[in-house]
């Protein structure tokens, strides 16, 4: 039986154990490939908050008490059911999300890999001794922050629901998620699922999907003491001052307008090949897609050529029904807000070499050529299927041109001489760095994240950066007998 089988879901909230109506009602969930609906959604509302967040501070107590193999074994569970249910989570993924089926496995082993990396974190030491001036023992011990609210975006749902979720509660917290209303079933209902079958107790996770106001209770919340947020940097900074006003911690994984460096010595096929993959892949619905392509002269104009001829061949269409490379864009306002960034950078003078048009949902892979450094394609985060390209003279000049951006996530550099790839790279300030590769990588024993206006630094992935995030820091002392003081 599948998951979403034996449950009564439809329309339906995951609050203190049980599926439950939002108290702001339902909603439709829509495929944007075809505007059909697959389901009906809960709908959250700031009530919902406050009560799952009484009653997740409550659970954490014991589930934080529990032998360290306890918790473990609920994190293995939860793995080995992402894959034993990948084909119903990825019919759901591509649908709902619009991802093609590459990327729903891909979604889905990443899923799987976060379950198992949070499986180790329970047995990892838990501090570490310290000396003292004093006759005493002295200490730091890391303990669970206690709820941590994690509110998750439509692109990519699974992962970026999942690599919170997951190392939050094998350290023993607590977590309330709000996915994004677009996609909720795949980034919450399944999810919810999931860790209801690995044998979570109630309480321990909650799946309030609803709009701002909701994610607003959750940071204003005493009982939520973290919260980690992936999302646009606009949102992030109201959020990260809200938190601040609250005395919260807030770990912010934001936008990115991410650089690919193709120098002179490239090969100008495998940048084309990087190139597509970067800026095109999931319709450029990701945070680090490539948003800027700084190409030296020398190949120039081979590299804008094969690239515009490949993306006017890759077969764009509804990832469900047949073989594509792109899917649809998740709404018509996104889709219109790509669109027009693209045709404000051809108004400033970059020529649209490839694409520029749209069906419906359907974007197709766009190539500008000659993008103006200001213009809002190249200047800003497109997120979509977008490859504004510009022409560099020197070196010097890609590494000026790549740390202009306030953004600082991901960087990718093409070139035949490895230690001049890493050379130039440490002059450019991201986040993530991948010399002969694209700009749209993961791993979950690795840290994510960026600097600038792109988040507050690696705070996904690895055990440093997780243990980091999800627990507070305790100073511990002990002595044999009381101490004594002058008076």
């Amino acid at each position: 039986m599948g998951l979403l089988d034996s449950v009564d879901w439809q329309g339906k909230i995951f609050k203190n154990g049980s599926w439950v109506p939002g108290g702001g009602g339902d909603y439709p969930v829509v495929e944007p490939a075809t505007g059909a609906t697959l389901g009906r959604m809960g709908r959250a509302d700031p009530q919902d908050v406050a009560d799952a967040a009484v009653h997740a501070a409550e659970a954490q107590k014991e589930w934080a008490a529990l032998p360290h193999p306890a918790r473990a074994a609920v994190l293995r569970k939860a793995g080995s059911l992402w894959q034993e249910h990948a084909a119903e989570i990825s019919d759901w993924n591509v649908r709902e999300v619009g991802a093609v089926p590459g990327m729903a496995g891909f979604a889905l082993h990443v899923a799987a890999e976060e379950c198992y990396e949070a499986a180790s974190l329970p047995s990892r030491a838990i501090g570490e001794l310290l000396p003292s001036e004093q006759p005493r023992l002295s200490m730091v011990r890391r303990v669970p922050a206690g709820v941590v609210g994690v509110i998750a975006p439509f692109n990519v749902p699974i992962i970026l629901g999942i690599r919170s979720v997951a190392p939050a509660l094998a350290l023993g917290n607590a977590v309330i998620l709000k996915p994004d209303p677009r996609t909720a079933v795949t980034g919450g209902t399944l999810m919810a699922r999931i860790f209801e079958e690995a044998g979570l107790p109630a309480g321990l996770l909650h799946m309030l999907p609803g709009g701002a106001d909701v994610g607003e209770a959750m940071v204003t919340d005493p009982h939520v003491r973290v919260i980690s947020f992936t999302g646009s940097t606009p949102v992030g900074r109201r959020i990260g001052e809200l938190a601040g006003k609250h005395l919260k911690r807030a770990h912010l994984e934001l936008g990115g307008n991410s650089a690919l460096l193709v120098l002179d010595d490239a090969d100008v096929d495998a940048a084309v090949n990087l190139a597509a993959w970067g800026s095109f892949f999931h319709q450029g619905q990701i945070c680090m897609t490539t948003g800027r392509h700084l190409v030296a002269a020398r190949v120039y104009d081979d590299f804008v050529e094969r690239l515009a001829d490949k993306a006017a061949h890759l077969p764009v269409g509804n990832p469900a029904t047949d073989q594509v490379a792109l899917g649809p864009i998740i709404d018509a306002g996104q889709r219109d807000k790509i669109h027009g960034m693209v045709t404000a950078t051809a108004g400033q003078g970059a020529k649209i070499a490839a694409g520029g048009t749209y069906e419906e949902l359907f974007y197709r892979p766009t190539v500008l050529a000659d993008a103006p450094l200001t213009a809002p394609a190249f200047a800003e985060e497109v997120f979509g299927p977008v490859a504004p390209v510009t022409r560099v003279s020197t070196v010097d000049e890609a590494v000026e041109l790549a740390g202009a951006s306030e953004y600082g996530l991901s960087l990718g550099i093409v070139t035949r001489d490895v230690m001049r790839g890493l050379a130039v790279a440490d002059r450019i300030p991201t986040g993530i760095v991948h010399i002969n590769d694209q700009t749209v990588n993961d791993e979950a024993n690795a840290p994510f994240g960026g600097v600038g206006a792109s988040g507050t630094g690696a705070r996904f992935g690895g055990a440093a950066a997780n243990i980091d995030a999800f627990t507070e820091t305790r100073w511990i002392t002990v002595r044999g007998e009381p101490a004594t003081y002058p008076f």
